[in-house]
């Protein structure tokens, strides 16, 4: 049975200190969390509530556990890929008044699973989540719990897209916020967060430059977006691939050159899969590429590159850097994976995950979908839910007044012109 984080460590003083100053150094760039701590600590909201979350165990997401904590929620946290926790904040999390954290980087699949479920031994009433793990696991081991629970929250797109795909089969029992899809998150986080972080986690994994690099990004979603735009930006050749033909026209109209994976796979010196899908590098692929590529995913499982077909096609594989692994071929040719194929900002050996400032945004709209559940639960019933208008721009206008910037607002006349479907020309 799965045990908290702090009677798994060795030096438990040593990590809990240096995890703290993580969190310490990531609440000064998070004012959004910080003006929301003021509020939950002086209305105590989630008083009563058994909030589970799934998720990255790293300094900023500790935070935001921490914010619901003090707002009164009895937390339950582990990690949601067996690579991006860090473990010294998972300690100091798990010593943090109303938080217990199962998080440890590195497990494998059983202990990765039995700590979901020791989550959910929590009898949480609100779900937090980051890839729909622990959603799918209460409704197919322990469907007894769904009647108590008042709803949850989903923050990223692969996450998303599985809610809705079990929404439309009718196999969704509670509400769900698709946080990945508002405005405050899509915009931000997907386009800049991924964008910068895939490419400082891979430049700093391997220590190579981007100028001058063919860089192939499969997938134009906004994810993709984002790094292709940073890459461009390094001075770097983009190639994208995409399956959406509008997708596909987007791309090229916004200067890159567009085409089949086939075509792309023997110019690519960097290989970045943005997709949520499987199999998007495979073996016809392999046999194409030159000699050192990079192959990196930033979707959120590593089912987008197949290492099934590159290990059978390998003679030999080594650890040619901390975080890369060479799968050398018959002919001499080194095809180098990052972080085995994992989500490349989270899952590297030096990974820090999306900025801070990024994060901040994300996890205060986390925050609010978790009040409104609270709040007004019976105004949601079992499905997908776009997170409201309302919420969003509460969080946009707490980031635009720590940054100190002013906007307009609408003068009455312009709102009513705006509502009305009366005015011609």
């Amino acid at each position: 049975m799965t045990t908290p984080i702090s009677e798994r460590l060795a030096d438990l003083d040593e990590a809990r200190d240096s995890g703290r100053r993580k969190m310490d150094w990531a609440v000064q760039h998070m004012p959004i969390c910080g003006a929301l701590r003021e509020q939950f600590e002086a209305d105590q909201p989630f008083a009563g509530e058994r909030i589970g979350m799934a998720m990255h165990v790293e300094a900023k997401t500790a935070v935001l556990a921490e914010l619901l904590a003090i707002g009164g929620a009895e937390v339950a946290i582990t990690g949601c890929n067996p690579l991006s926790t860090h473990d010294d904040v998972s300690a100091a999390l798990d010593d943090v008044d109303g938080v217990t954290s199962y998080a440890e980087r590195g497990v494998d699949d059983e202990e990765y699973y039995e700590a979901i479920e020791a989550v959910i031994g929590h009898k949480p009433t609100i779900t937090v989540d980051d890839g729909m793990d622990l959603v799918a696991a209460i409704h197919e081991d322990y469907p007894e719990l769904i009647d108590t629970i008042v709803g949850g929250a989903e923050e990223t797109t692969t996450g998303v897209h599985r809610l809705r795909a079990m929404d439309e089969d009718g196999e969704l029992d509670y509400p769900v916020f698709a946080v990945n899809d508002t405005p405050m998150k899509r915009l931000f986080d997907n386009v800049h967060g991924t964008g910068e972080s895939s490419l400082a986690s891979i430049a700093m994994t391997t220590n190579l430059s981007w100028a001058g690099k063919t860089v192939v990004v499969a997938g134009y979603g906004y994810c993709g977006k984002g790094v292709a735009k940073k890459a461009a930006g390094q001075n770097a050749d983009v190639i994208v691939t995409e399956v959406e033909p509008r997708r596909a026209l987007e791309a090229h109209m916004e200067g890159y050159d567009v085409k089949p994976m086939a075509e792309a796979a023997a110019e690519g010196d960097v290989f970045i899969t943005t997709t949520g899908n499987r199999d998007v590098i495979v073996e016809e692929h392999f046999e194409a590429m030159q000699d050192g590529v990079l192959l990196a995913n930033a979707g959120h499982f590593d089912v987008e590159v197949d290492l099934d077909a590159l290990s059978d096609l390998a003679a030999d594989t080594y650890e040619s850097r901390d975080g890369v692994r060479t799968y050398e071929m018959a002919d001499g040719r080194r095809l180098n994976v990052l972080a085995e194929g994992r989500l490349v900002n989270l899952a590297t050996p030096i990974a820090l995950g999306h900025p801070v400032e990024v994060m901040d945004q994300s996890f205060g709209i986390q925050a609010v979908c978790v009040r409104e559940l609270v709040e007004n639960a019976e105004d949601y019933e079992a499905g997908v839910h776009a997170v409201p208008d309302r919420l969003d721009k509460e969080v946009a206008e707490i980031k635009l007044e720590a940054e100190g910037v002013d906007f307009d607002s609408l003068t009455d006349a312009q709102a009513e012109y705006m509502d009305s479907w009366q005015h011609g020309t």
